[in-house]
This record gives structure tokens, sequence and C-alpha cells, in this order.
């Protein structure tokens, strides 16, 4: 049995792992009578946790916030990753948040044991991080999406879009994803009736926010990082092209997450991409390695014809 001080810090750690625990759940767990996980309990109360209690058959034992952040217990793997999590949001992509990264990642590493520390300093000496170089978000604007997403609230906000109009819009939040050094949002929009990704460095949240609602099914067959793919790599572009290409739609399976690849034989598939800038369309669309046809738009087609001249000009000197 374990004695009282290490009974606590175990106790205290069930309480944090899980949302929720019955009192028969724990004394099973800590080997003692529920009359002791009584008394266990309000002894954490009396050093400031707190932790609230359900009667009844249904009822059990919370860990909930408090006025201050109580001491967290983590075990090994634990602190690894939240050392290693902390590394690297002091790369930034949040603002402000890279200075207060550092400060808490030094307050943790001061106290990992030896063992812990050499895995969290091996791993950060032979991983290189390539800073991104997408625009920055508040904290406040992601845990604003984020509790709106897990309470099935709607999100009312101010969004600039592509060309710099402002619009209103009324969103279902499903979830975010950071991609490439920039943070999107998915989410339903009430008023257009479907779904939308949207820039979360344009968002700009209204309060009080919408009602409640029921979560929808995500198109893609629920796969929410496919489909924040298709809609950067197509549908948030400037342009937008469908070009031919001269092989199977098997063998195009090279080509970036989220391309629309359709076949049209045995031999041809149809291929939809988008960007902001013709010409580099025109030289990706190179890379690719197989003869291609460009059905749309007439002006990347005109993009490819002068890029061939210039190719042609730089072999043959004419």
């Amino acid at each position: 049995m374990l004695v009282t001080s290490a009974r606590l810090l175990k106790l205290l750690s069930l309480l944090q792992a899980h949302r929720e625990w019955s009192g028969p759940e724990l004394s099973t767990r800590l080997g003692v009578s529920t009359r002791t996980i009584r008394n266990d309990i309000e002894r954490l109360r009396s050093l400031g946790y707190p932790v609230h209690a359900t009667p009844g058959v249904a009822g059990g034992y919370r860990l909930g916030a408090g006025a201050a952040l109580p001491p967290l217990l983590l075990d090994d793997e634990e602190a690894v990753a939240v050392a290693v999590g902390l590394g690297r949001a002091a790369g930034g992509g949040v603002e402000g948040i890279e200075e207060t990264s550092v400060r808490a990642l030094a307050k943790l590493e001061q106290v990992l044991p030896s063992r812990l520390r050499r895995r969290v300093n091996a791993l950060n000496a032979y991983t290189v991080q390539i800073p991104g170089k997408g625009p920055s978000v508040r904290p406040e604007v992601l845990t604003t999406i984020a509790n709106a997403a897990r309470d099935h609230e709607r999100l009312r906000f101010d969004y600039t879009g592509h060309e710099g109009e402002t619009t209103v819009r009324d969103v279902e939040p499903h979830r975010l994803v950071h991609r490439h050094s920039r943070w999107y949002l998915v989410g339903y929009d009430v008023e257009r009736q479907d779904w939308r990704t949207f820039r979360v460095d344009r968002v700009r949240p209204r309060t009080p926010g919408g009602p409640r609602f029921t979560p929808r099914e995500l198109p893609e067959n629920g796969d929410v990082a496919a489909y924040v793919e298709k809609g950067v790599n197509t549908a948030m572009w400037r342009y937008r092209a469908t070009v031919l290409l001269h092989a199977p739609a098997g063998q195009m399976t090279a080509l970036p997450l989220g391309l629309e690849v359709e076949p049209v034989d045995d031999a041809t598939c149809l291929v939809k991409l988008g960007g902001d800038d013709l010409n580099g369309m025109a030289v990706w669309i190179g890379f690719i390695g197989v003869d291609f046809e460009v059905l749309d738009p007439p002006e990347l087609a005109e993009h490819v014809l002068r890029l061939s001249e210039r190719y042609r000009r730089a072999v043959t000197g004419q």
C-alpha cells in the first residue's frame, strides 16, 4: 500500500490524466478504501486543488480549473513531448508565444531528470527546424476558435478575403489546421450553406458567439487534412487550371495531396490545380515529367508557349 504522500501524488496524477473517476475506480487503482479516497480528496482540496465531486451512482471526482495553475504531474513520455513541443513553439507561428515558450521550456528543463534532459537535448541537437514565413496569429484568436469548436457553438467573425474585401461570416467551426506555417479554420458557413476553409490570420472573432449546433459530417470522408489541401491548392488561388496529362492516373501518386486527379482512360488523366502566378504554374506543370495539354485557362497555355520558346532559345541560341 502506498504511504499517504506517495498516494496523494498518484491520486493527483490520475485526476489530471482522466476527466472523471468514480470512487470505486480510484479505490481499486490505489488499493485503499473509498473512505480513504474521500479523505485524500479533502487533503488535495486543502492544498488548493479544486476537486469537484458529483454524488450518486453515476457520480465521481474530477479536477476543475482553479484560480491559479496547480503543479502538473507528467510521466516520462509526457515530459519529453511537452519539452519538444515548447521548443518547436519557440520557433514562431503564434504571435507573442516565442518568448513565453522559451521561459516555460527553461523551467521544465530545470526540473527534468538527467535521463530525460539528455533525450530532449539529443532530439533538439539533431533536429533542424526551418522557421516558417507565414503570418503569425494571436493566441486568443486560436483559443476562441478552438473553444467554439469544442463546445459546438457558432462563431461569428469578420473575414478579410483574398482581394482585401471584408465580410461577416457565421460559421460552425469544425477543426483548426496548421499547414506550412499557416493556420486554417475548417467550418460550415451557415449563410452559404457549404463547407469553407478560412485563413485564421484574416479572422477577427466577434462576441458574443452564436447558438449551439449539431456537428455535420465533413466532406472527403471526414479527412480534414485532405479537405484543407484541396481548398488551398485549388479553391483559394487566384487562377485555376485543368490540364490533360498523358499518363495513367495511377502513376500520378507523386502529385501534392489535395490535387484533383480524374482518370480519362488507361493512358490519360485530368488534373486540376491553382496558383497566384501563371508563369509559376507553367513551370510547375513541366516538373511533372509527362506530356500534357493545357485545357484552360488560355492564359496559362500562352505562358507555357512562351516558356517553351525561352527554353528552345537557351539550347539553340536562336
